[in-house]
């Protein structure tokens, strides 16, 4: 795989969304587009951003009873997303009721535990074990249900790769080493996350509020 960086654009404003792309396109390998995006934008917010001819990531994390999940899906099938996301923990008819409804060229890929999140979160909801054996659970249960690969912090995506050799690794909350953490709590270099096994890594800060967003994300993908 080439650019292995693919920058997050978390802004309902497509114009603006649009010109921070075609900003960085020549020195990312795709862009995510998430829930703040599409809520505003829709599908036709997505073929607008397709025109700069990136590969597309729709990061809604589709979460609901396998049947409205299919139908989600299907409805999102024109759209053609490089990759797309659902929740892990909507259980294996979910997950394997997602993959059967997507596009054969879209990976599907499973959401285990947002990097927002620490053992006390997974506590507070009735979750048992650490964060650790948690997404252990979940890597498997996606593997099992024949998914494409998960999304993980960087704290846990070497076990995770270690445990599913095939899979397809996303790694969010990266953050250079001279970076800021911001609200996440479980944060690795993109290089430490690529050398444990990362397929690709979602940068959004570091690189959208940069002063030179294009020379952050080259920077980035320099110590790759």
């Amino acid at each position: 795989m080439g650019n292995r960086i693919f920058v997050a654009l978390d802004t309902p404003d497509l114009a603006r969304a649009k010109a921070m792309a075609a900003r960085v396109r020549h020195h990312v390998g795709g862009i995510k587009l998430g829930l703040e995006f599409f809520c505003a934008n829709g599908p036709a917010g997505v073929r607008a951003m397709e025109e700069l001819g990136l590969p597309i990531f729709l990061d809604l994390k589709l979460h609901d009873i396998p049947n409205t999940v299919a139908k989600a899906v299907q409805s999102l099938s024109p759209l053609a997303p490089a990759i797309l996301t659902v929740h892990a923990a909507g259980g294996r008819a979910m997950l394997e009721d997602a993959k059967a409804a997507a596009p054969p060229a879209t990976k599907v890929i499973a959401v285990t535990m947002l990097t927002s999140l620490d053992e006390s979160d997974l506590a507070a909801t009735g979750v048992a074990g650490n964060a650790h054996d948690h997404v252990a659970r979940l890597a498997d249960l996606a593997a099992e249900a024949g998914l494409d690969g998960i999304v993980c912090s960087g704290a846990e995506v070497k076990d995770a790769h270690r445990r599913w050799t095939k899979g397809f690794f996303v790694v969010p909350g990266v953050r250079p080493a001279n970076g800021v953490a911001g609200d996440q709590k479980r944060v690795v270099t993109p290089r430490q996350a690529i050398d444990d096994g990362a397929s690709i890594l979602v940068v959004g800060r570091p690189i959208t509020q940069a002063e030179d967003p294009d020379m952050a994300a080259r920077s980035i993908v320099a110590t790759l």
